[in-house]
């Protein structure tokens, strides 16, 4: 029977999705479940990861069921997720030794700052293009084995495995305990602080300096090959491509040239500028990782700024302070006050990512008065969002050489036309949002379609690319740079929050 489709597996820090795509990456099919968020201790985020491949189970052939169809006419499968949160578990069983570190997870602090030593958070960068933080995955295994003298033990002897989620779920998907495939793609491994930037491998001196064994770690391969043939949930079908999300979604959005850039606003959201083949050092606070790489061909590197708190902000507003009723609603509220009122938001919950990389700062609101409304405080936590990254934007405009002509967009938040107008505003670009939005999900099925021929090529993919809206810049200059500056000083009042203990 003819393949008609490719599936893509995306596995996101609040819930899964299964998506068919057809020839046209046109969406024909989608299942999603969401997966409970665990928050046992202030700064403390887990997931169980057993909840999360038991959702796969249950929506892989219920995605597929959905339009008729049978795994013989899926052409493969395309996993993206969410990066750097930690899984270790046993190769025997395959169970969790414990709950998963989400990536969001604070509590490696001290330890981060520890290995950092006199050197501080650029130790590790020439090697890795990474700062030391908490964001990553080497510290939080760290973590775990400093925590559990038998787990160590354990991974040493390579009893226990690692890896983040793509890893979890491809051995999970090829057969678990009964020879499952040990593997994570390039641009996941790119994230863990523990992979070499040039030789794209697993590096002994990170390795030794985080106390990591190399027998717990999987393969590194890259973003677009034939892994191997599922076993579990949907039978017989090709894992033939892997990403870590926000590359997923640079593949998605057909950024293929350099100085094409995107930005997905998510939980948190993600800005990635296309630099080429050659990695592209920070000075200014971002992070140099792999873009992708297709097979045996060269890699393609990036720039990256990471915002921790966008979407979830929203979902704050309305989950903890109960303000509104649905994420949509806190547009029509926005829209119900002109301007902010002097009231500025600055969501450091779980400290500052790019480019500031403060994990001691802790959210604040400042500019309170009594002329400020419920309506203000939404503008203020939507603006939130856009001077977060015009941060990230001038960062890379500062490090790369090359200012942004335009910024194509994606993710849930894309739906909020005032975010999107206020993001064109600050920026002082076009801000493109194009008509397929799961962005994430396809770049995972792009990968996995060229791998096995069902694309043949890059243009092929750029062909399905099409613009759903654009928005341009109408801010006053005077004004811009006004509200900017009050936004830095905001931002410079959430540093040096979390003290040290004194004992």
């Amino acid at each position: 029977m003819a393949e008609h489709y490719v599936v893509a597996i995306d596995q996101g820090t609040s819930s899964t999705r299964c998506i068919l795509f057809d020839h046209d990456g046109r969406l024909v099919s989608v299942a999603q479940r969401e997966h409970e968020q665990h928050f046992p201790r202030p700064g403390w985020v887990e997931h169980d990861a057993s909840e999360i491949w038991r959702i796969v189970q249950r929506i892989l052939p219920q995605a597929v069921a959905d339009v008729g169809a049978s795994a013989s006419e899926i052409a493969a499968i395309g996993i993206a997720t969410q990066r750097e949160t930690t899984v270790l578990w046993g190769r025997r069983d395959g169970v969790p030794v414990g709950p998963a570190i989400n990536w969001q997870d604070t509590r490696t602090d001290e330890l981060v700052e520890e290995l950092g030593g006199d050197e501080g958070p650029g130790r590790f960068r020439d090697r890795c293009g990474l700062p030391l933080a908490t964001y990553f995955s080497a510290p939080k295994v760290r973590w775990l084995l400093d925590h559990d003298p038998v787990l160590r033990e354990q991974a040493e002897a390579g009893e226990v495995l690692f890896g983040t989620m793509e890893s979890w779920l491809i051995w999970n998907l090829t057969g678990g305990p009964d020879g499952g495939i040990h593997i994570t793609d390039v641009t996941n491994a790119s994230r863990t602080m523990l992979m070499n930037l040039e030789t794209l491998e697993w590096d002994d001196v990170l390795l030794e300096a985080f106390g990591v064994p190399r027998a717990m770690l999987p393969e590194i391969r890259s973003n677009a090959e034939v892994y191997g043939t599922t076993r579990e949930a949907l039978p017989g079908v090709p894992i033939a491509g892997a990403f870590g999300d926000q590359q997923a979604a640079l593949f998605g959005q057909c950024c293929f040239t350099p100085g094409e850039a995107k930005c997905t606003y998510g939980t948190g959201s993600f800005l990635m500028l296309n630099t080429g083949g050659a990695p592209v050092g920070s000075t200014h606070g971002l992070l140099t990782t792999v873009g992708y790489r297709i097979g045996d061909l060269p890699p393609v590197y990036a720039l990256e700024g990471s915002i921790a708190i966008t979407g979830s902000l929203v979902q704050w507003f309305r989950d903890r302070l109960d303000i509104i009723r649905s994420a949509p609603e806190i547009e029509t509220l926005a829209r119900s006050v002109e301007d902010n009122g002097g009231c500025y938001i600055v969501p450091a919950f779980s400290g500052l990512f790019a480019p500031h990389w403060r994990s001691e700062a802790r959210g604040l609101i400042i500019g309170l008065t009594s002329y400020i409304t419920k309506g203000h405080l939404a503008r203020a936590i939507l603006e939130a969002t856009g001077w977060q990254t015009r941060d990230v934007v001038d960062a890379m405009d500062a490090d790369s050489g090359i200012a942004l002509k335009a910024l194509k967009v994606d993710g849930g938040m894309t739906a909020n036309n005032l975010l999107m107008q206020f993001l064109a505003d600050v920026l002082d670009v076009p801000v493109e949002r194009p008509m397929m939005s799961e962005t994430v999900s396809l770049g995972a099925a792009y990968a996995a379609g060229l791998a096995v021929g069902y694309w043949p090529e890059l243009g092929r993919l750029r062909d399905n690319w099409h613009r759903a809206a654009r928005w341009t810049p109408d801010m006053d200059p005077e004004r811009r740079a006004r509200e900017y500056r009050d936004w830095r000083r905001a931002v410079e009042r959430t540093f040096d929050w979390v003290q040290p203990v004194e004992l």
